[in-house]
Order: structure tokens, then C-alpha cells, then sequence
């Protein structure tokens, strides 16, 4: 066992580090008497004790990380604050084991979906932590996805690695990833700041500006209303979202270098950042046109602001709502469900394929078209001006072909158990692409699906937040040969 030692120790402390989040809704049960301070207080105690007892005994063990723990590393973090999030739910509202663990990991992965009905009738504390362990995990998302792994040859920002921010490089894990880690953290925390403050002019309740703003910023879903972001009925307040959603969905790595250069200039030759806004405006002008020609809505303006809305939400696997879009005609609801599958950019909290694929797939898609025509031609793949190697284009398709290999098991799986082909294509597509909304069964809420259904959707959760390869690698005879 002393070869995991490392791995070990960073969990334990990880889990003493979590355990302080346990504070915040403890303090709010406290003032506000909601019967939830229990939960809060076993849950600080249990964790970091446990905490402790994975650190203590390795404490001074001499191994250090290698690239190749990273990846043990990465799953046994995210596996054991997934766990950890789940005590409150199980304490404090007495939700089953298979409820608890999927709200925690629909939390901390930014999924947003909930198994949950009945929201604001919670106790202020716990609607306070379901918001709070989103933004915690957009922490962790953020860092891992711009520092951690690009290191492991994992994810869309591989294909920045070579000029993202500068503590970013194909190196060990050195002390430099906490500075870049301190760095975006800043920007996260700024944005957060910035967001709540705007919704809280807007007409929010400061309680529900600060927690929206978590659930904005993450993009991730979970609201302190079972109506969501539509419980406010505001204009003002839906376009708000609809910037911040955006900012939140741009790389954070491009936020980095803008704030450092003091320049918008990152932004504007961002080869990533055009496509997304394009296929943004793309999309809303769709759902549009399908809404106006339907008549969903009376005028052609409300119809822009809910489309929007709904486009950019879906989009960025966001997942807030102003419409119950499971009730809307035709084939607006899957066609959102689908367009989730797209993402924000590569080195923000949203999930899907990232835009940064999605441009590369195309771009090689038609280069090969080039290569019919022209058979002796030599067309480089490029980003940016920038050619990019072959290992990196093969690491898109290798990526492309196990999300469509998981998306088509999963979905087999869970139409075995549900018994509804649409409930099992929408819920696989949003727990892969952690957006949260879903069809047919789920689509007021995952409330009503079965424990086994629950159980495999946090695991895909999972799958998808950490880019199926960092999972499926440990999956994998060879990896724990060497």
C-alpha cells in the first residue's frame, strides 16, 4: 500500500480542506433555527476526522506524485467529495443513499439536476449548501481543467497547452499549478462578486443573488426555487443571466491573459470564442423562429428572450429555466437536450464536448473532403495560425469515439430499466454532458427515475465531467501494471 501513499495523502487532506464548507449552512441553520444543524455538524465532524485518519498515517511518506498518479489522484478526489457532499442530504432532509449521492455529485460536478421537489420548502441551510457545492466544485473544475489535465494529455485544453497561462505545461505537478490555481480562483471569486451584486440590483433577494450568482458562475443549474431563474419573471434579470452564463462559459485561461495583458485583444482572436458566440446567435435565432412560427408566445420579443434564454442555458449545460421546456411543441425540447452535447469552451466549468472539439472535428472533416478532392495535397490542421500536431487530433477522435461508445451503453442500460427510450436518451445525454434538465420521466425533476438509474447517472456524471478518459484509463489492466 505504500505505493498509493501519495495518493492517500492528498485525499485526506483534500477531505480536511472540504470539511470547512460544512461551516457556512451550519452557521445559517444556527441563526435561522431550520432543525438542519445536525446535519451540518456530523458532517463537519465525520469528514474531517476521516480526513485526518487518511492523512495522519502517510503524513511523512517520501514518494512524491508522478504524472501517472494523476489520474488516481483526480477520481479518488472527485469520488470522496462526492461522498463526503452527501451526508447532509441523508442527515438533514432524510433522503435515501442513492438520492444524497447524486444530488452531491449533480452539486460538484455542475450538473444541476435534482432529485428533489419541493425546494423552497427546504431549510434556508440546505438550499444555502445545494448552491454552495456547485460553486465549490466549479473551483475544482476550473483547475482541473486549465492545470491538471492538460498534464495528463486529458481534455480540450491539451490543444492550449503550448499558450494558455504560462504555469500551464506538460511538466510534474509542481508548486507552480497552485499559482496558477490562486490566479483563476481570483477570477472566479471577482466574477462571483461582480454577478450577485447585479442581480441583487436587479430585484434578487440578497439570500438568492449570492446563491444564484454561485449556481451562474459554475454554470451549473441548481436554484433555491422549483421554478428556477422563471420564478422571478423578469426580463432584466433573464438577460443578466444570459451575459453571465456567456462570460462563465469563456475559457479562463483567456480571462487570465486579458486581466494580465490589460487587453481584450485574447478575446477577439480567440478562434474558440467566435465559434461559440456564432453558434449562440445561431441557435437563439432558431429556437426563435420555431417559437414565433408555433406561437408559443404572444409577441416576437418574448419569444427572442425565452429562446435566448433557453439556447444559451442549454448551451453552456447550464440548465437554469424560465420555461417548462419538457412541455414546449414539436421538437424544441430534444433539440436542446441535443445541442447541450456542443458545451461551452475548454477551461471553463461547462461541460458537453467543448467548443474547442467541435471546431477541430470540423476543421478535419474538412480537410478529408480536400483530401478526396486533391489526394497528393498536404492540408495542416491549424488553430489560430498555430499547425497542431497529429497526437492532438488524434486524442479528439479518440475522445469523439468513447463519448459515443458511452453515450449508446448507457443509454441501452438505462432503456432496460426504464422502460422509456426517451427518458433514457434525454437523462444520458444531460448527466454526460452535466447540464441537468432532462425528458419524459425526469422532465420536472430525476425524482422519479430508480435507484439504479440514479446511481449510474452519477457515475456518468462523473464520466463526463473528467472527460472519460481520466475514469476509463484506471479501467485498464495496464495501468496498474506499471
Amino acid at each position: 500500500m505504500r505505493a498509493y501513499a501519495p495518493v492517500q495523502r492528498v485525499v485526506g487532506v483534500l477531505l480536511i480542506f472540504i470539511s470547512i464548507g460544512f461551516i457556512p449552512p451550519l452557521l445559517f441553520a444556527l441563526v435561522n433555527d431550520d432543525g438542519a444543524a445536525h446535519a451540518f455538524a456530523i458532517s463537519l465532524l465525520a469528514v474531517s476526522v476521516g480526513g485526518a485518519l487518511l492523512y495522519w498515517p502517510v503524513r511523512r511518506a517520501q514518494r512524491e506524485l508522478r504524472i501517472s498518479d494523476g489520474f488516481l489522484v483526480v477520481v479518488a478526489c472527485w469520488v470522496a467529495v462526492c461522498l463526503a457532499g452527501a451526508i447532509p442530504f441523508v442527515l438533514g432532509l432524510d433522503a435515501s443513499l442513492a438520492d444524497a449521492v447524486f444530488e452531491s455529485t449533480s452539486g460538484i460536478t455542475t450538473t444541476g439536476a435534482t432529485v428533489f421537489s419541493g425546494i423552497g420548502d427546504m431549510p434556508i441551510s440546505i438550499r444555502w449548501y445545494r448552491q454552495q457545492l456547485q460553486w465549490m466544485g466549479g473551483l475544482g473544475i476550473i483547475v482541473l481543467a486549465v492545470a491538471i489535465l492538460p498534464m495528463l494529455r486529458v481534455g480540450g485544453m491539451q490543444v492550449y497547452k503550448a499558450e494558455a497561462t504560462g504555469p500551464v505545461k506538460e511538466s510534474r505537478l509542481t508548486p507552480r499549478i497552485a499559482e496558477t490555481a490562486k490566479a483563476l480562483w481570483l477570477i472566479y471569486i471577482g466574477l462571483t462578486a461582480v454577478c450577485a451584486a447585479a442581480y441583487w440590483a436587479a430585484g434578487m433577494s440578497l439570500f438568492d443573488a449570492i446563491t444564484h450568482s454561485f449556481s451562474t458562475v459554475a454554470t451549473a443549474g441548481f436554484s433555491t426555487h422549483d421554478a428556477s431563474i422563471g420564478h422571478f419573471d423578469s426580463a432584466l434579470i433573464d438577460w443578466l443571466v444570459v451575459f453571465f452564463l456567456f462570460v462563465s462559459s469563456i475559457n479562463f485561461a483567456l480571462h487570465f491573459l486579458a486581466l494580465r495583458r490589460a487587453t481584450a485583444q485574447v478575446y477577439l482572436k480567440d478562434p474558440e470564442l467566435k465559434l461559440f458566440a456564432t453558434l449562440l446567435l445561431i441557435i437563439s435565432v432558431l429556437i426563435t423562429l420555431l417559437l414565433w412560427r408555433q406561437q408559443v408566445y404572444d409577441s416576437v420579443w418574448e419569444s427572442i428572450r425565452y429562446a435566448a434564454f433557453q439556447a444559451v442555458s442549454y448551451t453552456t449545460t447550464t440548465g437554469f429555466a424560465t420555461a417548462e421546456v419538457y412541455l414546449w411543441p414539436g421538437t424544441l425540447p430534444l433539440l436542446l437536450i441535443l445541442i447541450s452535447g456542443l458545451g461551452g469552451c475548454a477551461g471553463a466549468t461547462t461541460g458537453g464536448f467543448k467548443i474547442i472539439r467541435v471546431y477541430l472535428v470540423t476543421k478535419q472533416g474538412l480537410r478529408e473532403l480536400q483530401r478526396l478532392i486533391h489526394p497528393r495535397s498536404v492540408v495542416p490542421l491549424k488553430l489560430g495560425g498555430r499547425t497542431l500536431n497529429q497526437e492532438v487530433a488524434n486524442a479528439v477522435w479518440g475522445f469523439v469515439s468513447l463519448y459515443i461508445v458511452c453515450v449508446v451503453i448507457l443509454t441501452l442500460i438505462v432503456s432496460g430499466i426504464e422502460e422509456d427510450l426517451v427518458t433514457a436518451v434525454s437523462v444520458v445525454f444531460s448527466a454526460m454532458n452535466n447540464l441537468g434538465p432532462a425528458l419524459g420521466e425526469a422532465g420536472a425533476n430525476w425524482g422519479p427515475l430508480s435507484n439504479a438509474t440514479k446511481w449510474l447517472m452519477s457515475f456518468a456524471m462523473l464520466l463526463g465531467r473528467l472527460e472519460i478518459f481520466t475514469i476509463l484509463v484506471l479501467l485498464t489492466p495496464s495501468y496498474w501494471r506499471h
